[in-house]
């Protein structure tokens, strides 16, 4: 039985790196290349190589995630190539099989639309690939290797590399198209954060009310939620009470708050979103024993 649940998370991990790397590259054919966008990493490299002679994108990409792959292998060991192994030789291959099938297609040239689409394509496949445990490669690496032997922070030097690579396109670029690039970056940034915390995120509820013993019930009952109680005490009257602490869904968040409000309206509810939960009922089966 592990074995088969052991299959079936490796099937859908290389689905997944499989469509994010596919995303990737259709994002940097219908969108990076048409508006000229300077852009960060391997990639940066690539259309910058690209721009200034001519060569083609998964050429050259493919030549710095290999280069990239053996400095990982030589200085990061065998069990990180393994991570990162896929995605060095898909997003060349599928880049390539993109150019040859769409050819000199290009679905806008707007250039401010063609920003916005490529930091939400770029953010989100590589979303698709982290979230799997799975490295993107190229310029990923070098800041692991300065991080392993000089303990210079990761965050760091992914942002001077990326300051660099940018850098280099000043030559080959107007400046709108640099400013363009520089905000490509951002937003694929921040699409990547909310990615990464897609379906992850729960609700944190805690409720001070006289009525707890009832609230407790009905949170068990109706929503099958675990609850906490936690001696509570009021600052002003200093009347001792129980605060209700629970996690639930998003989704059932107004379901509680309909629950509470019958029961008790005037009790005291603090809502807090978390990024991530761990335990019974949320990363671990809720009825195991």
């Amino acid at each position: 039985m592990d074995d088969k649940m052991h299959m079936n998370w490796s099937a859908r991990s290389i689905g997944a790196i499989l469509l994010g790397n596919i995303v990737y590259a259709l994002t940097v054919k219908l969108f990076l290349l048409p508006a000229s966008l300077a852009s960060g990493g391997a990639t940066g490299i690539a259309l910058a190589a690209h721009y200034a002679t001519g060569v083609s994108v998964s050429g050259i990409l493919l030549l710095v995630n290999v280069s990239m792959l053996l400095l990982g292998l030589f200085a990061l060991g065998k069990s990180f190539v393994v991570t990162t192994l896929l995605s060095t030789f898909l997003i060349p291959a599928a880049l390539e099989v993109a150019d040859r099938v769409l050819g000199e297609f290009v679905l806008t040239e707007d250039i401010l639309l063609c920003t916005l689409f490529a930091g939400l394509g770029v953010g989100a496949s590589l979303g698709i690939v982290i979230r799997t445990g799975a490295s993107t490669g190229g310029m990923d690496i070098p800041p692991l290797v300065l991080y392993k032997y000089f303990r210079v922070p990761v965050s760091v030097s992914l942002y001077v590399f990326d300051v660099l690579i940018l850098l280099l396109q000043v030559p080959l670029h107007p400046a709108e198209n640099i400013l363009y690039g520089i905000l490509f970056v951002m937003v694929s940034a921040i699409v990547l954060d909310k990615t990464m915390m897609i379906g992850t995120t729960q609700t944190e509820v805690k409720i001070v009310s006289n009525q707890s013993a009832r609230l407790q019930e009905a949170i068990l009952k109706q929503l099958d939620r675990g609850v906490t109680l936690l001696d509570a005490e009021g600052g002003y009257l200093h009347d001792k009470t129980q605060m209700i602490f629970s996690v639930i869904s998003n989704r059932e968040l107004y379901k509680l708050e309909k629950i509470a409000h019958s029961i008790d309206p005037n009790c005291f509810m603090v809502i807090t979103r978390v990024s991530e939960v761990k335990g019974r009922g949320f990363s671990m089966d809720k009825h195991a024993l």
